[in-house]
Parts: structure tokens; C-alpha cells; sequence
């Protein structure tokens, strides 16, 4: 298994980054911690992470398609809100990178 960055960089994308990318950030911080993952998570619009560092990046998919291959984890999210389904995937995505079992 492969060693998982602690905490990992984890950066919630929006368009413009303001009020969804927070809501987002929000989402992405519950749903790591109750996986057991210590992260740091950071709200921004696409333009500004693009030339940033990250471990993880969860936004919609009309963002996230311009972060393949910029992060090991890219996760496009159809709802905000929807924890049970950003768990799944991170779940899934972590396994992948073999940072889960």
C-alpha cells in the first residue's frame, strides 16, 4: 500500500470561488473525517488552482476536467451536498492510489 500524504492537500474547486467552492470545502472536510483522513482543505476558483499544489481536487466535472493528471485524486461531483456519494468516490479513488485498503 502506498503511503497517503497526511494531512493531504485537498483543494474544493469552483468557477469563480466563492460560495460553492465553500459549501463544497465543507462537504469534503466532513466526509474526510469520518473516513479517518486528516487533510487540509481549501476553497478556490479554477483559474487559482491551477497553479497549485494538491493531493486532491474535488469540483463539477465541467472544472475538474482541466485537473486530470495535476493531482493524484480528481473527483467530479454532481452535488454539492451529496456526502454519501463523495464518500464513495474518494473512497474509490483512495483505493486506486492504494492510500486505503
Amino acid at each position: 500500500m502506498a503511503a497517503r500524504p497526511e494531512p493531504l492537500k485537498v483543494l474544493s474547486v469552483c468557477g469563480v470561488g466563492m460560495g460553492s467552492s465553500l459549501m463544497l470545502r465543507m462537504t469534503v472536510e466532513d466526509v474526510l473525517k469520518k473516513m479517518g483522513v486528516e487533510a487540509k482543505v481549501e476553497a478556490t476558483d479554477v483559474s487559482s488552482a491551477r497553479g497549485m499544489q494538491a493531493d486532491v481536487i474535488v469540483g463539477q466535472g465541467m472544472h475538474t476536467e482541466a485537473f486530470e493528471g495535476k493531482a493524484p485524486v480528481v473527483v467530479a461531483i454532481t452535488n454539492f451536498m451529496d456526502k454519501d456519494a463523495l464518500e464513495t468516490q474518494l473512497t474509490e479513488a483512495f483505493k486506486d492510489q492504494g492510500w486505503l485498503e
